[in-house]
């Protein structure tokens, strides 16, 4: 049975391509989650080592991170919406 949203010529995706799909798309979504948050929050640390600003600019990495993350992920939902 297809989908109402295919046309008759295209044929359904398969189990395995859209398993395939979804690991790709976790993927993605997990670099765009982590690396933000995770590499600003350790340039953080490391300016506050350095420059005896402890927890500031840890804090600052956290929030910046957080709201990369935030706009990154929201971009990705877009583009997934226009699919």
């Amino acid at each position: 049975m297809k989908s109402s949203q295919q046309s008759d010529d295209t044929p359904a995706p398969s189990s395995r391509e859209m398993a395939v799909s979804l690991v790709k798309t976790m993927g993605d979504t997990t670099w765009r989650m982590f690396v933000p948050t995770i590499g600003l929050t350790i340039l953080g640390l490391v300016i506050d080592d350095h420059q005896s600003t402890k927890p500031w600019m840890t804090i600052a990495g956290i929030i910046v991170g957080t709201i990369i993350t935030v706009l990154l992920v929201r971009r990705q939902l877009a583009a997934l919406q226009k699919k």
